[in-house]
């Protein structure tokens, strides 16, 4: 059988109002065009569909179980239809964007915001993990794209694209504020206790790697999930810790904590827009990420 999707519209149709002048005026089509298609479908299908009289048709028995299936078929493909012109026009859809605690704070929100303003109808959908996790997600295909902290050998199989760079720096609690008299070495600092993420974060293979390049070893005390914890646990005088300059901004306005230098300048980091490739982006999410690489 090769009845197309055109033939069931009419049928559909037809099926609906039974009556084959209102189904033609719906489809815009003449009244013998239309008895024509439902002549050709029996034919094709080997069956009567419809039974005709002075008021209109009604359907058969075999033309009741067409219809069941048609008539289902037929909302879904105008369902997809609708909102596949929707998401066209920007006035619906979903964007899943995967992003850690560091680049969700320091980057992420304010771009957030601005396109939420600019195109509220389409919906956000945010996925915060550390970086294995999110490019785990990246790869299966449940977030669109990832906005992470890049470390070196990890992103060799995706399509990466910096953004920003920022800075992490070293801070303590009151009972550390004598060492900001001057600037220590690593060598000093491992003596103090330490406050860290945990070893499978990204942040920490970064300070793990700048200790071991000037001969030190990084042995935390307290090891963290979230970098966000960092300035709260050194408010509270359990260690010294590197946290990004914006999450200690104001706590260190009000004195609550103190910024500490080393001998050895800790490097920036960068946070990217990685793509996987394999996934195509929505057109929503690929204006997002157009707005990011400053491509609007």
């Amino acid at each position: 059988m090769s009845v197309s999707f055109d033939s069931y519209k009419v049928f559909y149709h037809v099926a609906k109002q039974g009556n084959i002048t209102s189904a033609a005026r719906t489809l815009y089509l003449s009244q013998p065009t239309v008895s024509q298609c439902i002549r050709n479908m029996e034919q094709e299908l080997n069956c009567t569909l419809f039974l005709r009289s002075k008021k209109g048709v009604i359907l058969t028995p075999e033309g009741e179980l067409l219809y069941r299936h048609v008539s289902v078929a037929c909302k879904h493909i105008w369902e997809a239809e609708s909102e596949l012109s929707a998401a066209l026009r920007l006035t619906d859809g979903t964007i899943r964007i995967g992003a850690t605690g560091t680049t969700l704070h320091h980057y992420l929100l304010p771009h957030l915001k601005q396109f939420k303003e600019n195109y509220p109808d389409i919906k956000l959908k945010i996925s915060n993990n550390n970086t294995p996790a999110t490019l785990k997600a990246l790869d299966t295909g449940l977030i669109d794209f990832a906005i992470i902290v890049t470390a070196s050998g990890m992103l060799n199989d995706y399509q990466v694209f910096p953004l920003t760079e920022f800075q992490d720096i070293l801070i303590g609690g009151p009972k550390y504020a004598g060492l900001c008299s001057h600037p220590l070495s690593l060598q000093e600092l491992c003596t103090y206790p330490l406050i860290c993420m945990e070893p499978a974060s990204v942040t920490r293979q970064f300070l793990e790697q700048f200790f071991l390049s000037h001969g030190a070893v990084l042995a935390p005390d307290i090891e963290l999930e979230t970098v966000d914890l960092i300035t709260p646990m050194a408010e509270n005088n359990l260690g010294i810790g590197f946290v990004p300059f914006d999450f200690a901004s104001q706590k260190l306005e009000e004195g609550r904590i103190f910024r500490l230098s080393l001998q050895e300048p800790l490097p920036p980091r960068r946070i990217c827009l990685v793509l996987s490739g394999e996934h195509p982006l929505s057109k929503a999410a690929e204006l997002f990420t157009s707005l990011l690489r400053g491509n609007p």
